[in-house]
């Protein structure tokens, strides 16, 4: 994305973001959806893509409060969310909030928390509140989840059911770097080890509110509505119905708008166009899909489907 098209209240963050992520463009671009949309965003890659350096450079950036959990197999829902703790001098019960409650929550290796601490963080994406006894707590806004999860290794880990998936705006998979980038990263962690990393700029929350708000506002043309709607609907019928056992929910057509207007405005328009969606459609309704034993067995890929599917559905 050329940085000059970028509105000018969020171009010192896209600068800050591609000057310490080589080779993530597509990354940046979706953590910046992400965040004008209200969306959460899970990130797959194997290890050593910056995916956690990723979060920490955007958490360093933005005005608010982050906090990093790291997933095991031993992790409890009230390490995530919180929990009652005994005051003897009053003789009651206080709850001390977990590191959910934050603005930008990092939940690194998400697939190896187990099914209850998931189901926890479930009720947070969802609902942004956290339940504890009798109590219902609100969680701070805006509030943004920021998952990884390392496709390699599979030992000790719980894979996320399809309830969880389809709360994630977007599902974006990193792969390897080619040779220059590789080059660019090296340089760049040669420069960072000898010298002094720039100040990053401060997008105050009231900023990214007001950017919200005009992100939203972004045109999208009734044509372009009836785009969305045939992609999603080409997951429920038609030659692919035999492939997908699960096709894609509304909710997949609600990301895949929000998230086409947000990357509009990114690129400094007010109205959103196919290139929007055809960019954001593999990762915002791939994750929603669920392949038929038949379709996994001929090694289909939910991905290829929907690329598939682009090909046939014409935008206007």
């Amino acid at each position: 994305m050329d940085a000059h098209t970028t509105p000018a209240g969020l171009r010192p963050l896209w600068d800050h973001l591609s000057h310490g992520l080589i080779g993530l463009e597509p990354l940046i671009e979706r953590l910046m959806i992400s965040l004008l949309s209200g969306g959460h965003v899970l990130i797959e890659g194997p290890p050593g893509l910056a995916k956690t350096r990723a979060v920490k450079w955007l958490s360093s950036a933005i005005e608010g409060s982050f906090a990093r959990i790291q997933c095991t197999p031993d992790l409890m829902p009230s390490d995530l969310t919180g929990t009652p703790v005994y005051r003897p001098g009053t003789g009651d019960f206080a709850f001390v909030k977990g590191p959910v409650f934050h603005n930008l929550v990092l939940v690194d290796e998400i697939n190896r928390a187990p099914p209850k601490v998931q189901s926890a963080l479930l009720e947070a994406m969802a609902e942004h509140q956290v339940t504890a006894g009798n109590e219902t707590h609100p969680l701070p806004d805006p509030f943004l989840v920021v998952a990884t999860q390392n496709p390699i290794e599979q030992d000790g880990t719980f894979p996320l059911p399809e309830a969880q998936l389809d709360r994630f705006l977007l599902y974006v998979v990193l792969t390897l770097p080619d040779a220059t980038a590789e080059r660019q990263i090296l340089d760049l962690v040669e420069s960072e080890s000898t010298g002094v990393r720039p100040m990053p700029p401060q997008l105050s929350l009231d900023d990214l509110a007001n950017a919200r708000q005009q992100a939203m506002r972004t045109h999208l043309a009734p044509e372009l509505r009836d785009y969305i709607v045939r992609l999603v609907m080409a997951t429920r019928e038609g030659d692919l119905r035999d492939d997908i056992a699960h096709p894609v929910s509304p909710r997949g057509t609600l990301a895949l708008a929000s998230a086409a207007k947000a990357r509009a405005f990114l690129r400094g328009r007010d109205h959103a166009l196919p290139e929007d969606v055809e960019a954001l459609a593999p990762d915002a309704l791939a994750h929603r899909m669920v392949l038929s034993w038949r379709a996994v067995a001929e090694g289909k890929t939910a991905r290829a489907l929907v690329s598939d599917i682009l090909s046939r559905v014409e935008p206007l």
